[in-house]
């Protein structure tokens, strides 16, 4: 039954951790969801660089605990990026980590760029 929830808790994440990912690029495009895009944009960099303070620079407590649950079932070696692990999971290719750990920075900076155009900029404009 342990191994039912750990699956269970590695599909839940693979599904929401994914989900979160392409809601932090694109959520901003939605006129109902920049507000909640925003915030979990900005709770994503508060991860990243307050809690990388102690835990190392784009630290994801939901990779932690992702990472958590696959070490529970057994696996080893992996990456350090959530990006990564994602591409080797589908594709059985680990790109090069520093390639992803520059694209995913400078996704996520387009997309609070976006964010803070949508939600403080353009109103001033109006």
């Amino acid at each position: 039954m342990e191994n039912f929830w750990l699956q269970f808790g590695n599909w839940f994440f693979i599904v929401f951790h994914s989900g979160l990912i392409v809601f932090n690029l694109f959520g901003w495009i939605f006129r109902k969801t920049r507000k909640l895009h925003f915030f979990t944009l900005a709770l994503t960099l508060f991860s990243w660089l307050v809690l990388g303070i102690w835990n190392g620079f784009g630290y994801c407590f939901l990779t932690d605990w992702h990472y958590d649950i696959l070490r529970n079932l057994g696996k080893t070696n992996l990456p350090n990026s959530y990006i990564s692990f994602l591409v080797e999971t589908f594709s059985g290719w680990r790109p090069d980590a520093q390639l992803v750990e520059i694209l995913t920075l400078v996704f996520t900076l387009l997309a609070l760029v976006f964010s803070l155009w949508v939600n403080f900029k353009r109103k001033g404009l109006k």
